[in-house]
């Protein structure tokens, strides 16, 4: 099956993010891998300006590698204090602050106390966006002149982001959102809706309704190094808009590549200790 034709058919059977088989998803995995690495990629280093950073055919920055971050995030957003099984944490939150509507703290509160069996993450559902991109696992990023494609080692999540000018589908819903980027200078935008409203932004139940719009941006600080920027806007849930920022790791070992993580084989990754952060009697 060609490449082009893999993305689309994976990201159709997981409208809903409904949980299929371990074969289908094995197998359709392994499928794109070879797909991707037969058709498409590229060595990292095949052309670099004079500070380095890696371009593609087409001059635009290239941000094919394996990446990771390096901070609790997918635990706590918000600077927070290390406690049994987790450790401290500054926050990615810029000015330290959520901007919740005063009618969603009684639901930011009832996740918190709902956390260990709430969490998207507890029950091994796709994260959504910005999320998975701090979840603790590295990713592989593919890019072509057309889309990028990230294979995620968690739960095997496939993200496909169109850069060929085409618009978001409508009356669709995607536990990731639908990814449509372009280039503003050597950043990659990418302008994400079609969200439900099941994920959260980290374990202890920061969340959004379906009317989630998520803007990221990708930019080089060094080749080895990137800039993650996220704007979330949620009219529903929050007074304003307001922004997380973290660097993204190029994972430089030898042979490494995402591994295979089956989250529904192991129990409660994201589990939250009694003493951690207690639930809000204000906006953040």
């Amino acid at each position: 099956m060609a490449f082009d034709r893999v993305i689309p058919y994976f990201r159709w059977c997981r409208v809903k993010g409904g949980q299929m088989s371990r074969r289908f998803v094995v197998l359709t995995f392994a499928l794109l891998t070879v797909a991707c690495a037969v058709n498409f990629y590229q060595p990292v280093a095949a052309a670099q300006d004079d500070s380095g950073i890696p371009r593609a055919a087409n001059g635009k920055p290239d941000f094919s590698g394996v990446w990771e971050v390096l901070n609790t995030a997918a635990w706590d957003i918000l600077p927070h204090n290390a406690d049994k099984g987790i450790p401290g944490g500054l926050g990615v939150v810029e000015g330290g602050m959520i901007p919740y509507q005063g009618s969603a703290l009684a639901k930011k509160k009832e996740n918190f106390e709902h956390r260990e069996t709430d969490d998207t993450a507890a029950k091994c559902y796709m994260p959504g966006v910005p999320r998975i991109t701090y979840m603790p696992y590295p990713f592989r990023i593919f890019q072509t002149p057309k889309y990028v494609t990230v294979l995620y080692e968690y739960i095997h999540i496939i993200r496909t982001i169109y850069t060929n000018d085409s618009a978001h589908p409508d009356g669709l819903t995607f536990w990731n959102g639908d990814s449509r980027g372009h280039w503003d200078g050597d950043a990659l935008v990418v302008d994400v809706t079609n969200f439900n409203d099941e994920t959260w932004f980290d374990s202890v139940g920061d969340f959004h309704s379906e009317a989630l719009h998520v803007i990221e941006r990708y930019s080089y600080i060094d080749k080895d190094h990137l800039n993650y920027e996220v704007t979330i806007e949620d009219p529903k849930v929050f007074t304003r808009p307001w922004k997380m920022s973290m660097p993204l790791y190029r994972r430089i070992e030898k042979d490494v590549r995402p591994l295979e993580y089956d989250c529904n084989a192991f129990d409660h990754l994201f589990r939250l200790p009694e003493g951690a952060r207690q639930s809000q009697s204000g906006a953040k």
